[in-house]
């Protein structure tokens, strides 16, 4: 999780209940494990124009969409290294490019939309789109738990669960403790498969058993959606 800058695969999800997350934890049992990082918290920010223009074009479900966060893996310090994530998907394929900044670099560059200090092939990417969007800034933070399972016997197939997940539009800072809204239902959970292949059949079959069926669900989105309702987007739904 800590080296990957680069990822190209299908990301599908599932919202579930808790007794079909746990006969999903029973099947698979003998043939994946949790990594190493085993439940960790993942605190997000994202980037987008004053009019939400990003959110906004991703909710209308266009053939190709694209998307700017910050992302760490626990409760940052300046000094502390966060990625920079620009996440495309075009069709049903994502593709996610990153690197690697000090926290306060990073909001520093972004923020101001100054030369990121790096040289390579995903910094000029990032920095295309911030030139591109102009007036980028950091409008939601949004927080989960999340345990993430590898396949056993090798390959890129992932599953992983998201709980607990919870966006906010101030105190926009990853140093920052976890606290906000709720998206999800009590005993919800989120799952995503992620795979560049197909999915084996004993997780097919137990989808077919459990009834759990392949849901369209953007944590972004959602938190949008929710702001609208609460008059807290800050700018207009359609421009």
């Amino acid at each position: 999780m800590g080296n990957q800058m680069i990822f190209k695969r299908k990301e599908l999800k599932y919202l579930l209940d808790q007794r079909q997350k746990e006969a999903l934890l029973r099947a698979m049992e003998p043939y994946m494990a949790l990594d190493g990082y085993g439940r960790t918290t993942i605190r997000n920010l994202y980037f987008d124009t004053d009019n939400f223009r990003l959110v906004r074009r991703s909710m209308e479900k266009p053939i190709y969409k694209e998307k700017l966060r910050v992302r760490s893996y626990r409760q940052t310090r300046p000094d502390v290294p966060v990625f920079v994530e620009l996440k495309k998907k075009y069709r049903s394929v994502v593709y996610k490019r990153r690197l690697s900044l000090p926290e306060r670099q990073a909001m520093e560059c972004l923020r101001k939309g100054g030369a990121l200090p790096v040289s390579s092939q995903i910094a000029g990417e990032i920095q295309y789109f911030c030139e591109f969007y102009q007036d980028l800034r950091p409008q939601v933070f949004l927080a989960y738990e999340r345990e993430a399972f590898y396949n056993l016997a090798g390959g890129d197939f992932r599953v992983t669960f998201d709980e607990n997940i919870l966006y906010r539009r101030e105190a926009l800072s990853l140093g920052t403790e976890v606290w906000g809204t709720p998206l999800l239902e009590e005993g919800q959970t989120l799952m995503e498969i992620k795979t560049v292949g197909s999915i084996p059949l004993w997780m097919t079959q137990v989808l077919s058993q459990e009834q759990i069926f392949r849901t369209s669900y953007s944590k972004y989105g959602s938190a949008y959606q929710r702001m609208i309702c609460q008059g807290q987007e800050g700018g207009l739904l359609y421009a």
